[in-house]
Order: C-alpha cells, then structure tokens, then sequence
C-alpha cells in the first residue's frame, strides 16, 4: 500500500504536536513504520488520507460498536449542535440518558457524566476515598485507568508500549498509596490487604482486561475480590470504559454477575464523542458535592452533542436484544478462523476472547496476567501487524491492546481478515 501522503502529514504533525500524536500509541512506536492518517469512516471501514480502504478492527478504541457514521448518532449530533453546543447549564437530555443508563445498568442507582474514561477513574478513586476515609488503593498490574497520576504505575497498554510504565512526573507519595496486584491472583490480592489492614479504600480493576490484550477474569477472581473487599470495607471499583455497553447492556456486570461498588464508563456511552461516567449506589453518590463533601466539576460535563451521541447509541443497543448474541457470536467465528490459519502455518500463539473483544498473542503459554502477557514474540507482531496492514486490515499497533468488534462487519470481512492472516504466515 502507498502512505505517502500519511507520511507527508505525521511529519507536518512532529513540528507541532509532540510525537506527531495527542495519544502516543498511535505513533506505532511499537510496530516501526508511519501512522496512518484517517481522512473518513463509515461502517467497518476506514479511508486513509492516500485513498486506502482497511477493515478497522480498533473501532475508536471501542465506542464504535454499530459502526462508524453510523446515522441514528450522526444525526443526533447534527440537530443538537444547531441549538448550540455547549451552555454550561443543565439539560433535559442529561437526565434522559442518565435514566436509560441506570435502567440498563445493575448495582447503580445514580450516574455522573465527566469528558473521559481517565476523568471517571480518577473521579471515582477519590469518591471511594472520601466514602472510606482511607488513602490506600488496590490496582492491577497491566491494567490501564487513564494517565492519572495514581494508575501511572505497571499501567498496560500505552505506557508499557513505550518502556515506561512509572512515568516521571508521579510523585513518591503518590505512588506509595498505588498498591500493585497480579490480575487473576486472589492470594496476592489478600496478602496486600492483610499487609494494609484498614488502609485500603478501593481495589480498582478492569473486570475483562483490554490494555494488556484482551485478558478474562479467570473463574472464581470476581467473585473473590467481591468477597474480600465485603470482609474489610473495601470499595470494589470496575474499569467497564471498555467493557460497558459491548459485552451486554449491563456491561460485564450483568455478563459475570458480580456486583461492582463503583462502575466507570466511557467510550460505548459516548457514542464515539469524548464522554465518561461514573455510576454507584445512592449512599456512595451521595457523597458527591453539591449534595456531599466529595468535590467534582466539569465545565463541559453533560455536554449536550455528548450527550446526543450517548442517548442515540444507548437507545439503538437497548432496543435491539440481539446485538450482543450477533458480536460474540461474529468474534468467535473470527477466534476460530484464525486459529486454524495461524495453527496451519505452525504459528505459536494463544487467542484470547470474551464478547466482542478478542486479542492474538504470540506466547506458548495462557495469558491470563501482565506477566504472561509480556512474554509475547513482539518481533512476530510486528510482522503480523504490517502483514495484515498491506492487506487492508488496521488492527492496534500494540501488541498489548485488544481488538473491538463491531456489528457493522459482514462475515466478508471476517473471512478477508482470516484470508489476510493467512496469506502473512503462509
């Protein structure tokens, strides 16, 4: 394939922007080679800048589960901003979909909308610490809640692509009162919390891994971190700004029928706009200023296009109750398929999967942690990536990153991407 416009536009982009990027994964650091630049999207389809078309397999990094562009959302957003785009007041729409939310949601009683999925982590950490009165929290290793300074720490994805999971700039303190567990390992979990008797005020965790490869909760780890923060007054917080609204209407509380204290969202909820939320009962949300001591603001919290975008998406996936059984149902055929090519080429990997979301590791071993994760033949990868690149494919240029499903792909394109895997190992 011909980049040579893309080329042309990330170099303009380096003398402006650092890194060329305002999010550093997508600098394919990891992967070697020149980011692609996206002139449009619609469907399952990405258009680049030099005229190439790619069957997207990262969908925004998630929010896109019906689709780019896709009409119901487009439309909303256009009627909305011709009333205007942002008023610093409050709106009707933000009760609405603050209403269908927590209809769909179990365990939550209130909802609070913020701009990201970083703002609801960060937001939601201090409202378990003002609920408890502890400093103290819980996070996995591998496991990525936004760049604020608490989660800087083993944080997954971008960070442990680049080398420097600790960023400079997270001070000692801070980083003192960020506990780090082994994801799937109770037993590491349980001796931390005996090690910080009634310090701890959260274990914050994405209940499916998606920033260290699609990782699932192995049986028993949800139910156990549920029990050990009941038996010590710890607030269970889930991560679902992946996994909310995409592997059920409930998001993974509903699919693995363990309640959360806290839940944070962002991506589906958004509609493919900046949005994030953070959910919990009456008694927790309650603590949330103007009603509590517990202070959160945001000028653009609400935000009436936002907001547009998230009620038409909320609606669509509310209102179809066959969404969910059609993504699992495309994403194993996807599993199988490339499992047989990668297994006929006697490529070594494993394939991790849960709903919609799905991730290829080149390791002999599970992977069920950041450790096992980090095992993986990156060099392989890399020529996976470029492969399945120069065959119309976009998949993360990360090899810690999962892939996001959407509805909007045909089974065509599911057998183009597997014919696409087979034709790089072959």
């Amino acid at each position: 394939m011909i980049y040579k416009r893309s080329s042309t536009l990330f170099a303009n982009a380096e003398k402006v922007i650092p890194g060329g990027v305002n999010s550093p994964v997508r600098a394919f650091k990891a992967v070697g080679g020149t980011p692609i630049f996206v002139k449009e999207a619609k469907g399952a389809y990405l258009y680049d800048e030099d005229g190439n078309v790619l069957i997207d397999y990262i969908n925004s990094w998630g929010p896109m589960i019906l689709g780019h562009a896709y009409a119901p959302v487009v439309n909303a957003v256009v009627e909305k901003a011709k009333k205007g785009t942002s008023f610093g007041m409050p709106t009707e729409i933000e009760t609405e979909i603050a209403e269908l939310a927590v209809s769909m949601v179990p365990n939550i009683d209130k909802i609070r909308f913020v701009n990201s999925g970083t703002e609801a982590c960060m937001s939601a950490v201090r409202l378990a610490r003002g609920y408890t009165g502890k400093d103290k929290i819980i996070k996995f290793a591998g496991c990525y809640h936004g760049h604020s300074d608490s989660f800087l720490i083993q944080a997954g994805s971008g960070a442990v692509t680049f080398g420097s999971p600790n960023s400079p700039g997270v001070t000692e303190g801070t980083a003192k009162d960020t506990l780090l567990a082994n994801y799937n390992d109770l037993k590491n979990v349980e001796a931390l919390i005996q090690a910080n008797k009634n310090e701890i005020a959260c274990i914050i965790l994405e209940p499916v891994a998606g920033n260290m490869g699609c990782i699932p909760p192995v049986a028993g780890f949800l139910e156990g971190l549920r029990s050990l923060c009941d038996a010590n007054d710890i607030l269970l917080i889930f991560d679902e700004v992946m996994t909310g609204f995409r592997l059920a209407k409930g998001g993974a509380q509903q699919l693995l029928n363990v309640n959360a204290d806290i839940v944070c969202f962002g991506k589906v909820i958004g509609g493919g706009l900046p949005v994030g939320a953070f959910a919990a009962r009456n008694e927790i949300m309650n603590y949330l200023a103007p009603l509590g001591p517990v202070y959160q603001a945001g000028t653009l919290s609400g935000n009436p296009l936002a907001m547009a975008a998230g009620l038409a998406m909320l609606k669509a996936l509310n209102e179809d109750s066959e969404i969910f059984n059609r993504l699992a149902e495309k994403t194993e055929y996807l599993h199988k398929g490339l499992a047989k090519v990668l297994e006929k080429n006697n490529i070594t990997h494993t394939i991790n999967r849960m709903g919609s979301m799905i991730s290829v590791h080149f390791n002999e071993e599970k992977v069920i942690d950041f450790k096992t994760a980090a095992k993986g033949n990156n060099e392989r990868f890399k020529t996976f990536f470029h492969g399945m690149l120069n065959n119309g494919i976009y998949i993360a240029p990360s090899a810690f990153e999962t892939w996001f499903i959407t509805d909007a792909l045909t089974y065509e394109d599911l057998d183009k991407t597997i014919a696409a895997c087979d034709a790089v190992f072959k």
